[in-house]
Order: C-alpha cells, then structure tokens, then sequence
C-alpha cells in the first residue's frame, strides 16, 4: 500500500516541490525529501492521509514556510574577522595558529565528540540532519551532545587561551 501511495504521489510532488522551491530558494530535491519524511511520520502515526493529494499540497507548503523561516533566522558562520585589505603575513599565521589549536583540543576529547565537533567544523556547513545520519544518532540528541563537547572543548582549551586582563 505504500508503495502504490508513494507511486502515486511522486509526479504530483516532483511538480509541486518544484514550483514551490524556486520561489523559496529552496532545493527541490530538499523539499522532496521533507516531504517523504512527513509522509513516512504520518504513515507511523496516524495512517495513511484521506486525502493525499491535499495533504501533499499543503505539506509542500508548511515544509516551504519552515524552510524560509529557517533561512530568515540563520547566518552563515563567518570563520575569520572581516579585514579591510591583503592579509598580512602575521595575521595568516595567528590565524593557522588558532585553527591548529583548536583541531589539536578537539581530537583529544573524549567519547564521540571529536567526530561530532569535525562535523560541526566542516567546512561543509552540514545541516543537523546530515551531522546525525553521518554519525548515527539522532538529531534530538545532537543538541544535548554539542553542549557536552562544548564545555569539555572550553575545558581543554581554558589553560591554553590567555585571560584577558582588567580594563580601565
């Protein structure tokens, strides 16, 4: 039965997801995938929705509205202080010299979070959904998790970071 929905559905929520997406900014095959997961959830919950095709126009669309909210409220990480010129050749190396400190502190954490603060670091910018699938866990518990990292990565790192002094 799900198969056949799914069949079903797939043309309507390819055209949709598309529709919807370039609007948004969104990609479409994101969108899709959004998409899956509630129908996957509602399969769980409550069963097979009495109308799919409505329902699937308007979870396209709550997934669309969720998606720009989310945007709204994100900003890119900026990983070094805007400068007004070249670089110097001292603030190059001051920089390398943070990001290897912090790389040597986070893989001497314990448990699973050098692998966790890696993917947070990534340079890909991975979304919480990614970092769990990659590290097999679930995306509730990530937050708890980074937190955990955290305080034993400021631990670590406490000794090695210069206290500022009092100002005035």
């Amino acid at each position: 039965m799900t198969h056949d929905l799914v069949a079903a559905l797939q043309p309507l929520l390819t055209a949709e997801a598309s529709a919807e997406a370039h609007a948004s900014g969104t990609d479409p095959g994101d969108l899709e995938q959004a998409v899956w997961l509630r129908l996957l959830e509602r399969l769980d919950s409550d069963g097979p929705p009495l109308d799919p095709q409505g329902w699937l126009r308007r979870t396209v669309r709550s997934e669309v509205r969720r998606t720009r909210r989310t945007v709204r409220l994100e900003r890119p990480y900026e990983t070094e202080p805007a400068d007004d010129g070249d670089p110097d050749p001292e603030r190059l190396a001051l920089a390398a010299a943070r990001r290897r400190a912090l790389r040597d502190a986070v893989r001497r954490l314990p448990g699973r979070c050098p692998r966790l603060m890696e993917a947070l670091l990534s340079p890909k910018d991975l979304t919480y959904r990614e970092i769990a699938g990659e590290l097999g866990i679930s995306q509730g518990s990530l937050g708890p998790e980074r937190s955990r990292c955290l305080g034993c990565l400021r631990r670590l790192l406490a000794p090695e970071v210069a206290t500022r002094g009092l100002r005035g």
